[in-house]
């Protein structure tokens, strides 16, 4: 099982609104094959895992054990059921990580293998499992998308110059952290302020891997069309007060701002299948997350400049550090909600 996390791990970024899900076909003792989902849309772990035996093992299938790390599906997809492939290969024991919570799966997968007379283990690594895919189990159970929250500040706690204007707080390592953890979720959020004094492209550039949808708070549509958020490179959604004409190379998507704004912006990304949001700034932005506990982790990054006052970083609250990490002086504080 603990291999079985490591292959679906392989999948983060990429599979998406799917839970990232790994697989391992055992016969005494010996893996004779193993696969994961590599991507949205296409073939899943327990398919990739079956393909990769080789012409000599193949007769050893029906004879071996298959762990897979989630709740093999049961429903027709974008890819056909793999508890059907599972009986088709006349697999006579499954081990199973966790089960799967989304309703079109919910146990089914396992009831079917078992009417079946396969004999199914469940719950072995079921923590790890479920932390895995915490950002699809948040999103089904939850009914909103998993929120991480990103800032980097000074080694005395500010975020930006008494100004406004931008100020490297963190080094070119973390940099390329962040563009890593921007391929890892499937959307990205800044507020109008932020959106005006940074410009930021809110790209992958400095990683590999896909971009996620770039989302700006703005009520009155502010940020200047100059900006590369209007650039068109990117699919792109301004949240705004009024439905407003844009210049066709983004969306709008109307809020009411006179009333709560997250709980309706968490409806409306549930509803558009947006499975997590990396929220990037500004301060007003990430402490209104932190106050109304929209939030489930959040990666602090403290720099080693410090700045003689300014813009002051969130205030986090009901915090657990859970670790952290240096990049060339570069502390990174992971935490995550109590």
């Amino acid at each position: 099982m603990r291999r079985c996390l490591e292959l679906a791990a392989m999948g983060a970024g990429q599979v998406a609104p799917n839970p990232m899900v790994g697989a391992v076909l055992v016969h005494q003792e010996r893996i004779i094959g193993e696969g994961y989902h590599r991507q949205y849309g296409q073939a899943h772990a327990e398919v990739n895992c079956v393909n990769s035996v080789q012409a000599e093992d193949r007769s050893l299938i029906p004879l071996a054990t298959m762990y897979v790390s989630l709740e093999p599906c049961a429903h027709h997809g974008k890819t056909p059921p793999c508890a059907d492939l599972i009986l088709s290969q006349g697999i006579k024991q499954v081990v199973i990580g966790c089960v799967d919570s989304f309703s079109a799966v919910a146990g089914k997968g396992i009831a079917k293998l078992q009417q079946a007379g396969v004999t199914v283990h469940t719950g072995m690594l079921e923590a790890a499992c479920r932390q895995l895919n915490r950002r699809f189990f948040t999103f089904h159970e939850k009914k909103r998308p998993y929120i991480v929250l990103k800032w980097a500040q000074s080694s005395n706690g500010f975020m930006a110059s008494s100004s406004g204007a931008p100020v490297r707080l963190s080094n070119t390592y973390s940099d390329r952290l962040v563009h890593k953890w921007r391929s890892e979720e499937m959307a990205i959020l800044v507020g109008t302020r932020t959106a005006i004094l940074d410009n930021p492209r809110l790209n992958n550039r400095l990683w590999t891997g896909k971009d996620p949808v770039r989302l700006v708070i703005d009520r009155a549509l502010q940020v200047p069309r100059t900006h590369h958020l209007w650039d068109g490179s990117i699919p792109t959604v301004f949240i705004t007060a009024a439905a407003t004409d844009t210049n066709g190379l983004t969306e709008t998507l109307q809020l009411d701002f006179r009333g709560e704004l997250l709980p309706q912006l968490m409806e409306k990304l549930h509803h558009r299948q947006v499975q997590s949001v990396l929220v990037e700034g500004g301060a007003y932005v990430l402490q209104r997350f932190i106050e109304t506990g929209l939030w489930d982790e959040a990666r602090i990054i403290t720099g080693t400049v410090t700045l003689p006052g300014g813009q002051a970083a969130p205030v986090l609250t009901h915090a657990s550090l859970e670790h952290t990490m240096h990049l060339d002086g570069d502390r990174i504080g992971f935490y995550s909600r109590v």
